[in-house]
């Protein structure tokens, strides 16, 4: 499951992320890595994705977390 495909309050762990070198260098300077656990804040269809995780709120334009593979808590 990606990133966008997740609803408010629904948490989880990344599992993957893909893309180029440079992306994934930003990425994770922010401090989204694998395994890190996270919950989805707000998703709203062309609007970035908020995520809270590493005791941080972050927002995410579409594109990129398009690209971040995770598994969500049931």
């Amino acid at each position: 499951m990606r990133l966008t495909e997740t609803k408010p309050d629904q948490e989880g762990k990344i599992t993957a992320i893909g893309g180029d070198p440079h992306f994934i260098s930003r990425i994770t300077s922010i401090g989204i890595t694998e395994s890190t656990p996270f919950q989805t804040v707000k998703n709203d269809k062309k609007m970035p994705v908020l995520v809270y995780l590493r005791e941080t709120l972050i927002a995410l334009n579409r594109k990129d977390a398009e690209r971040i593979e995770v598994t969500v808590n049931e």
